[in-house]
């Protein structure tokens, strides 16, 4: 990921390009969360973490291109609600999938910022836009388990199974299962545009 992270005492920050910071870790009031990970096992896996509302969500590292504040978004005209628009990213058009949307959840409240979680996907770079930023954790394999059946069937389907941590449960996102049919890729978004479809 193309970013810098440094601790200034107490809290931990990102650096996300130029002069640009945000705060790395949960919404306010909620404690830093961390699993128990056995360093020796070569099993483990590491993963970007991120909320929605005050659920605790990840994706592989090695699936993530960048994370930052979010910026501004292009509407796309007749696209479906999951579709927030198109990003310039660095002259790369890159589709934003509004998560809340997609994992079935109400609208992000009026005046909350949305954070970008860039993913690398089989159809290209896609940003996923999530309620906040968390940390990088590493997790063993005795702590994962598949999906509950109490889980949304909406969520469920795109959950590559869940981490049950000390304190909460860390919810494993499966990337490829999060685009599909969702129509994601910018080129069939721009295409559907020109067309007039």
């Amino acid at each position: 990921m193309s970013e810098e992270q440094f601790d200034t005492g107490s809290e931990a920050f990102r650096r996300i390009g130029p002069r640009r910071t945000v705060k790395a870790g949960p919404p306010e009031g909620v404690e830093r969360r961390a699993a128990k990970a056995d360093r020796r096992h070569d099993q483990n896996r590491m993963y970007a973490t991120f909320f929605i509302e005050d659920h605790f969500f990840g994706v592989e590292v090695e699936r993530v291109q960048e994370i930052f504040a979010s910026q501004e978004i292009t509407p796309v005209p007749l696209a479906p609600p999951v579709i927030a628009g198109l990003i310039n990213l660095r002259g790369e058009i890159v589709t934003a999938l509004e998560l809340r949307n997609r994992l079935g959840f109400p609208p992000r409240p009026a005046g909350m910022e949305a954070m970008s979680v860039v993913i690398r996907t089989a159809e290209g770079a896609v940003n996923l836009l999530v309620d906040q930023i968390g940390d990088v954790i590493e997790v063993t394999p005795a702590l994962f388990e598949p999906p509950p059946e109490t889980v949304d069937p909406q969520l469920a389907s795109v959950l590559g199974g869940v981490y049950k941590l000390d304190d909460r449960i860390f919810l494993a996102l499966n990337t490829e299962e999060v685009i599909k049919g969702v129509g994601a890729s910018t080129k069939e978004i721009l295409s559907k545009q020109s067309t007039g479809a």
